[in-house]
C-alpha cells in the first residue's frame, strides 16, 4: 500500500493499486514502453521539385550591368561611382562647404526619423503618385539641378533627362548645364515634365533670354535658386585640383590615368562646355560662375522674373520661416527648403528639421518641398508625412550616372521607388495623403 499527502504534511493510504513489474523493486516506476523511432523513407527528388530552388541567373558579360544589379540602395551606387570616375570628379560630386558640418548634420537629421505604423492598415497595395504644379508624377520625387553633369558621365543631362521621362518624375536642368535646355528637352520627349533652374544674373538682358527659351521649350516650372550669390568654398576641390575641364597637372594626370575609359569618353565627344550660357573659352568658366550671379537680388528684382515667366515659379533655397513667408507673400507657387545639398553655407540650418514649422506656416498658401539629405524611400515617406509635397535628390542620381548612365539613374529612382512602395506598406498607408504626423515624428536629439 502507498500513501498520500492531504496538503497539511499528513499522509493518507492510496487505494490507488501499485503496479509493479517483474523484476523491479516495489515503489519505483519505469517509463512507457514507446514505439521503434520513425526513419523517412528515401526516393530520388523530381527534376520538378528541384527546378525552383535552383538561383543561377542568366550570365551577364557587361560590366556595367553587372554593377547595377547588385546595388541595392544609392549608398551601393555610391560605391560603385567612386570606382567609375578620377577621385577629384567624385569628391566634386561628393564634397561640402568647407568643413562640410550640414552635410554631416543633415543627414543625423533623418536618423532622428521615428515611424508610428498603424496595425492592420490593409495596405495591400500603395499608390505613390502625386500632383506637382498642376502635372501628374509617379513619385513625389524630382532630379534637382546639377552643375557639370557631363563631367560624371558623357551623356550627362541627356541619360539623366531620359530617365526621369521613363519613370514619369520631373527633372530639373540648371543653367550651368553641360547640355543645352533645347537639347534636354529634345532627349526627354514631350511627354517629359521639365523644369528649369534659374540664377538671377548681373546681366538682366540674359536672364530675360534664358527663361524665354526655357518657356519656348515647353518646360513647365522655373526653379529660381536664391541661395547662391557667391560660391560657397569647397575644400576637397581646392585640394584636388579641381578645374572644368580638367588642367593636366602631374596630379590631375595621375588620378585620371586609372580611369581612362572616363578619359576617352571625355576626349572623344563634344567639348565640356556650359551649353546653355555664353560662358566663353574652357578656362574662363570660374571667372564666369564667379561674376555672373547677382549677390545683390532681393524679393523685388521677382518682379521682373514673373513679368517674363507665367507659369509656376518655385524659390530653391528657403532657409527661414521668415523668408519662406515672404514667399508666399510675393505669390510663388512652391518653395524648397535647401542647404544646397551643404555645399553653399556650412553651419546652414537643416532642411527637415525646419519642415515641420515651415509647412505649418505656409503650408496653406503654397506647395513646401525639401532636398538635401534624401537617401532613401523612408526618408521620403518621412518628409511628406512632416509637410513636404515632394523631395529633391542630386548627389544620389549622381551616383547612379556615375556608375552607369541612363540605366544607373534609372537604377536611382527604382531603389527610391521600391523603398517608398515598401515603407509605405509597413506603415499600414496605401496614399500619400495618410502619411501625416501621427505617422513620422523626430525623435529628440
Amino acid at each position: 500500500m502507498t500513501t498520500r499527502s492531504d496538503g497539511a504534511g499528513s499522509t493518507a493510504p492510496s487505494t490507488a493499486p501499485e503496479i509493479v513489474e517483474e523484476g523491479t523493486r516495489p515503489g519505483t516506476r519505469t517509463a512507457p514502453e514507446l514505439p521503434p523511432p520513425h526513419r523517412a523513407a528515401r526516393r530520388l527528388p523530381r527534376w520538378s521539385e528541384l527546378r525552383p530552388l535552383l538561383g543561377f541567373q542568366p550570365i551577364e558579360l557587361s560590366r556595367s550591368r553587372n554593377r547595377l544589379r547588385r546595388a541595392l540602395t544609392i549608398d551601393d551606387l555610391r560605391e560603385a561611382a567612386r570606382h567609375r570616375v578620377p577621385r577629384s570628379v567624385f569628391e566634386f560630386v561628393d564634397g561640402g562647404a568647407e568643413a562640410e558640418l550640414t552635410i554631416r548634420r543633415t543627414r543625423a537629421a533623418f536618423d532622428q526619423i521615428e515611424f508610428c505604423p498603424h496595425a492592420l492598415g490593409g495596405a495591400a497595395t500603395v499608390d505613390t503618385s502625386t500632383t506637382l504644379f498642376g502635372r501628374p508624377s509617379a513619385l513625389p520625387l524630382v532630379l534637382a539641378p546639377t552643375g557639370f553633369c557631363r563631367l560624371s558621365h558623357h551623356l550627362g543631362e541627356h541619360a539623366v533627362a531620359r530617365a526621369a521621362a521613363a519613370a514619369r518624375i520631373p527633372f530639373a536642368l540648371t543653367t550651368m548645364g553641360t547640355v543645352s535646355i533645347e537639347d534636354v528637352a529634345a532627349a526627354g520627349g514631350p511627354a517629359a515634365t521639365r523644369w528649369f533652374q534659374l540664377y538671377v544674373m548681373r546681366d538682366r538682358g540674359l536672364t530675360v533670354e534664358l527663361i524665354r527659351r526655357a518657356r519656348e521649350a515647353v518646360y513647365s516650372a522655373l526653379l529660381i535658386t536664391v541661395d547662391t550669390p557667391v560660391t560657397g568654398q569647397r575644400r576637397r576641390d581646392v585640394r584636388n585640383g579641381f578645374s572644368v575641364p580638367p588642367k593636366l597637372t602631374p596630379r590631375t594626370l595621375l588620378d585620371i590615368a586609372r580611369r581612362p575609359a572616363w578619359l576617352a569618353n571625355l576626349l572623344t565627344t563634344e567639348p565640356l562646355v556650359f551649353a546653355t550660357v555664353p560662358a566663353g573659352e574652357p578656362e574662363a568658366h570660374a571667372t564666369f560662375i564667379d561674376g555672373v550671379f547677382d549677390p545683390g537680388v532681393t524679393f523685388d528684382d521677382l518682379e521682373m522674373v514673373r513679368e517674363a515667366w507665367d507659369g509656376p515659379l518655385i524659390l530653391k533655397g528657403i532657409q527661414t520661416v521668415e523668408d519662406a513667408r515672404k514667399a508666399a507673400d510675393f505669390g510663388v507657387d512652391g518653395v524648397v527648403l535647401s542647404s544646397h545639398g551643404g555645399r553653399q553655407l556650412d553651419r546652414s540650418p537643416v532642411p527637415l528639421e525646419l519642415l515641420p514649422e515651415i509647412a505649418a506656416a505656409v503650408g496653406d498658401r503654397l506647395d513646401v518641398m525639401i532636398d538635401s539629405g534624401v537617401r532613401t524611400g523612408a526618408d521620403i515617406a518621412a518628409a511628406v508625412g512632416l509637410g513636404a509635397k515632394a523631395c529633391l535628390v542630386g548627389r544620389p542620381y549622381l551616383y547612379g550616372l556615375m556608375a552607369g548612365g541612363e540605366a544607373g539613374v534609372a537604377k536611382a529612382i527604382e531603389i527610391y521607388a521600391s523603398e517608398l512602395r515598401r515603407t509605405m506598406q509597413l506603415l499600414g498607408v496605401s496614399r500619400l495623403e495618410n502619411l501625416d504626423a501621427s505617422i513620422v515624428r523626430l525623435r529628440p536629439h
